[in-house]
This record gives structure tokens, C-alpha cells and sequence, in this order.
């Protein structure tokens, strides 16, 4: 006889210490919904600073957060593309600074290029000419803005499940969220498949660079791309993948009437919400875009004659990930209408960035879910005998 109890197995997850975050299993995983709230939160709040001590910080929060919550699956391993991209972002912005001029003035001249003179109809516009400090500091600024940005969405397609995000849609929006959720599967896939090949031509000795190595691995990647795209078709098609009830004419345009104008309202909203200048009519407008499309989205789902098997349940932690973003977005929002000079420092005249203290521990709030959501389970866990 052992100490055990007659009946219950000590698992791994039993022995955890309490304010450790249980092992992730299918019943309890965070949402992908929630996943997403979290990540658009960072997103907003990079959205209204240009600072680049805090949009680094919003990414090293992003960064960390997917290093120890993402599974081994092939969306999760999205996330070094997405940097590559955010890097690629800011050199494109920088070079159209040389090359195109920016309205920055400045008088620390770094080089000088050849101007290309143009008709008198494109004034303003100039090709070349004086290259100053300000003007590529300002670049750089809102280059590492929109990098932050797409890092941030990034972040939200590695933890995210996108077959569960299928599931948390309403139905209305169930067709389209096919077509969304195959999209944003593709893309992953796709880098999986060109890392795999990659390695594999390595391990053979082959060269892994150049234009010959690219078009060699490019037409595996399109066959393998291909033969999902007729897996997915046929798994659609073999579901019921289309089927619709009837609904009466008056029923299917107020759906429309109320979905259209819902969404045009939050789009507005939005707007007004990361615009500095349209504060005082964003919340207004968002509320009410969202009220009209979920009643829009709730009369629109009565054509879909699909059954949700297993919905996802938002219990506390998923609260607590998707709160967290929207904290960390709240802070920035009220912080940027507070002291704007702190989320974007001037350029004219050369100024160093300051790092400001509470918008920085506001930031720090995203990094919640790194201690709530279950951890992912490791090939290892499942070799230890119980």
C-alpha cells in the first residue's frame, strides 16, 4: 500500500504548487478569443505612442509572452516571420525617407543625394536632396510604430488556435470566418513547410541560399499547399459545409441594415478611440456599432444550421488574459491624453527619448498571461509514469 488515496492518480498537474498555472489540456485553454483581445490591446496601446523606449517594451512583453505560451503547432511558430516584417517595415520606411524627403525640417545635414527635378505640378513631392538627422529619426519612429503594431498581431497568431477561433464566431459570420481562419492557416503552414525543406537540404549538404535554392524549394511548397487546399475542400464538402435555413425577405435585410451599419459604427468608433482627435465621439459610436451588430449578428444567425461541438468556455484566466490588453490599451489611451510630450518625443530639436515610469508599469500588465494561462504541454511531461 502507498499513501495514495483508493481512486486518484497523482498527476503532474496535481503536484504543481498553487500560484503555478496548471498544465494546458482541452478543457482548460485559454480561448483564442481571448488571445486576440490581448493581443489588439497591446496593439492599440503601441498604436498611440511613438516612443520607441515603450513600443520596445510592448514587444519585448509580446515576445516573452509567446516564448512561454505557445505550443508546438505550425500557427505558433509564425512569430519570427511576423519580426522579420516589422524589421522589414522600418528599413522600407527609412528608405523612403532618403529617397522621397520628409516635411521634418532639420539642420543636421548627414549627406546630401542627387535631386531629381520634377514639372512644376509636383510641388511638394521631391526625389533626392538633403538627408537630414531629424527627418530619419522621425521615420524611424513611426516605422518601429507599425512594426510594433504587426508584432503585436503576430503575437495573436502564434497562441492562438484558429480552428477555435472558428468556433467562438457567431453564426452569420461562420462562411466568412472559414475563408479568414484558412487564410490565416496558409501562411504558417507555409513557412513550416519552407523551414522543413530548408533543413532538410542543409542536412544533404545543399545550398539553403539563392535564387536557384528558392525556386527548388518553392514548388514543393506549392504542392504541399495545394494538396491541404483539397484536403480542406473535401473535409468541408464531406461536413455539410454550406447549408443554409430559410429566413424570411424583412428578416434577412434588417440583418443586413443592422450588421452594415454595426460594423461601420465600430469602424468609426475605433477610429475615434486611436485618433487623439476623436475622443469625445469614439466610445459614443462604438457602443452603439457594437450594440447594432450583435442584434445584426444574432438575427443573421438563424440561417446557419451548424451545432457547436465543445464551445470554449471563457472562465477566469481567459477573463484575466484579455483584461490584461485591454489594461494595458486603457492606461495608454488615458497616459497619451495626460502627457502626450512623454508618448511622443519630439524630434525638432534632437531630443533623447525618456522612458515614463507608469506608462511603462501599465505596459508591464500584458505580461500577465504569461502567469495565469496553462502552460503548454512539453513531450516530456507525457514520458513521466503516474
Amino acid at each position: 500500500m502507498t499513501g495514495r488515496t483508493a481512486g486518484r492518480t497523482d498527476t503532474a498537474t496535481d503536484r504543481l504548487p498553487a500560484w503555478r498555472a496548471p498544465a494546458a489540456t482541452r478543457s482548460n485553454a485559454v480561448p483564442a478569443g481571448a488571445w486576440w483581445l490581448w493581443a489588439l490591446g497591446l496593439a492599440t496601446a503601441a498604436s498611440r505612442t511613438t516612443n520607441p523606449l515603450l513600443l520596445g517594451l510592448l514587444v519585448g512583453v509580446a515576445g516573452y509572452v509567446v516564448a512561454a505560451r505557445r505550443t508546438d503547432a505550425p500557427w505558433a511558430r509564425s512569430y519570427g516571420m511576423f519580426i522579420r516584417i516589422g524589421l522589414f517595415v522600418i528599413a522600407v520606411r527609412l528608405l523612403f525617407s532618403v529617397f522621397l524627403g520628409s516635411p521634418i525640417p532639420g539642420t543636421h545635414t548627414l549627406f546630401t543625394l542627387p535631386e531629381l527635378p520634377l514639372p512644376d505640378w509636383a510641388k511638394g513631392v521631391r526625389i533626392g536632396g538633403r538627408v537630414t538627422a531629424e527627418q530619419l529619426l522621425f521615420a524611424l519612429y513611426d516605422g518601429a510604430k507599425l512594426a510594433a503594431l504587426l508584432i503585436c498581431v503576430g503575437a495573436a497568431n502564434s497562441l492562438a488556435n484558429p480552428a477555435r477561433l472558428l468556433k467562438s464566431l457567431p453564426g452569420a459570420l461562420y462562411e466568412a470566418g472559414v475563408a479568414v481562419v484558412v487564410a490565416m492557416t496558409f501562411a504558417p503552414n507555409m513557412v513550416a513547410d519552407v523551414l522543413r525543406l530548408r533543413t532538410a537540404r542543409r542536412l544533404r549538404g545543399r545550398p539553403t541560399g539563392g535564387v536557384r535554392a528558392v525556386l527548388q524549394i518553392g514548388l514543393p511548397v506549392l504542392e504541399g499547399a495545394l494538396e491541404r487546399s483539397v484536403a480542406v475542400a473535401a473535409s468541408m464538402d464531406a461536413r455539410g459545409y454550406g447549408r443554409t435555413a430559410r429566413v424570411p425577405a424583412a428578416v434577412r435585410h434588417t440583418t443586413n441594415v443592422l450588421t452594415l451599419g454595426g460594423l461601420l459604427g465600430v469602424c468609426a468608433g475605433t477610429y475615434g478611440l486611436l485618433a487623439a482627435e476623436g475622443a469625445g465621439y469614439g466610445v459614443p459610436l462604438l457602443v452603439a456599432g457594437l450594440l447594432a451588430a450583435t442584434a445584426g449578428l444574432r438575427l443573421g444567425g438563424a440561417r446557419s444550421v451548424r451545432t457547436r461541438y465543445r464551445p470554449d468556455r471563457w472562465d477566469v484566466r481567459a477573463w484575466l488574459v484579455a483584461g490584461s490588453g485591454a489594461a494595458v490599451a486603457a492606461a495608454m489611451i488615458w497616459a497619451g491624453n495626460a502627457d502626450p510630450a512623454a508618448l511622443h518625443p519630439g524630434v525638432v530639436p534632437l531630443t533623447a527619448p525618456v522612458l515614463p515610469l507608469w506608462p511603462a508599469a501599465a505596459v508591464l500588465l500584458g505580461l500577465l498571461p504569461a502567469g495565469v494561462a496553462p502552460v503548454p504541454p512539453s513531450p516530456a511531461g507525457f514520458q513521466e509514469q503516474v
